[in-house]
């Protein structure tokens, strides 16, 4: 199902937008992603923690304008510019819901596509290339999103109608999970820490920008090497799709072994992003929901943890 070129609606996502001439060096000191590799030609993922270095939300971030952009699921953007809002009182700059600004595509195997617009798209992940008013981003080999404002969106999906299937967003969840990047939905806010969804394999920690809310806990849980629980990628032999915070258990454990995080239908079964007990998870002995639940299968993911490589970022 994901191995066809398509593009498909983001419509699961929703835009914070902060904006103002203090608004990368307010955010600095908020989120675990160093703002100071953002450019025009590089975005990045980062999360927004509690003090306790639990995840409120995870985005993808990219400059624009007088600003930056986060994309995130859309049942955080209320609470999380809440959050923030609170601490940007003194701060030159100003935040805002921009979801209805923007419209945004995700695109599997569609850089032919996306020449036709303009954006000839580096194959490196978090690459950025512009061709005002839109912008395109490399989040995964072969995979990538297109933000289009959303006066020239209409315009924007015939284009890519004429060269591409128009799939789902099950497609591009499926894609996701197969590139291993977890994402902090509204029914998983505060449960993980940065670590348990592999944040810092995939770029989007910094270990060298300094401080942040949350960042003793995080940096502590790198350098100490204590974590217990980190992302997986499994299969699950059913029908019924568990949603994010769905809990996984083992008979060989008295409690709650992990929780599932993202999941997508493939053509037989379906596939998850689950963070797990790492113990459990060698077992194969996890089941969903309940110890009578359906069992779960271990799957690969498309890198490796190296604690010593993350810790250069």
């Amino acid at each position: 199902m994901a191995d066809s070129a398509f593009f498909c609606t983001l419509s699961h996502e929703g835009v914070l937008a902060v904006r103002g001439v203090d608004a990368a060096k307010y955010l600095q000191g908020q989120l675990t992603c160093n703002l100071n590799y953002l450019s025009d030609t590089r975005a990045s993922l980062g999360a927004r923690c509690t003090q306790k270095g639990r995840m409120q939300s995870s985005f993808r971030i990219l400059l624009q304008g007088d600003g930056v952009l986060m994309a995130m699921a859309s049942g955080l953007l209320e609470p999380q510019l809440a959050d923030l809002k609170k601490y940007a009182v003194f701060s030159k700059s100003k935040l805002t819901d921009e979801s209805a600004a923007w419209v945004r595509f995700g695109l599997e195997q569609g850089d032919a596509a996306l020449l036709s617009l303009g954006l000839e798209l580096p194959a490196d992940t978090d690459s950025v290339v512009r061709n005002d008013p839109l912008i395109a981003v490399r989040v995964s080999p072969d995979r990538a999103e297109l933000w289009v404002p959303a006066d020239q969106a209409d315009a924007v999906k015939s284009k890519l109608s004429a060269l591409l299937a128009e799939g789902d967003l099950n497609q591009w969840l499926l894609g996701q999970v197969r590139a291993g990047i977890g994402q902090v939905m509204a029914g998983t806010r505060e449960l993980f820490i940065p670590q348990m969804l592999n944040l810092q394999a995939v770029g989007g920690v910094s270990f060298k920008k300094g401080c942040y809310t949350g960042q003793e806990i995080v940096a502590r849980m790198q350098y100490l090497g204590k974590l217990k629980r980190r992302l997986y990628r499994l299969s699950l032999a059913s029908d019924q799709l568990p949603e994010p915070g769905t809990p996984l258990l083992s008979a060989t454990h008295a409690s709650s072994i992990g929780e599932v995080v993202i999941a997508a239908h493939t053509a037989h079964n379906i596939e998850l992003l689950a963070v797990l007990q790492a113990e459990a998870a060698q077992s194969g002995d996890v089941h969903l929901g309940t110890l009578e639940g359906p069992a779960l299968q271990l799957l690969d993911l498309p890198y490796e943890l190296d604690r010593d490589r993350e810790i250069q970022h």
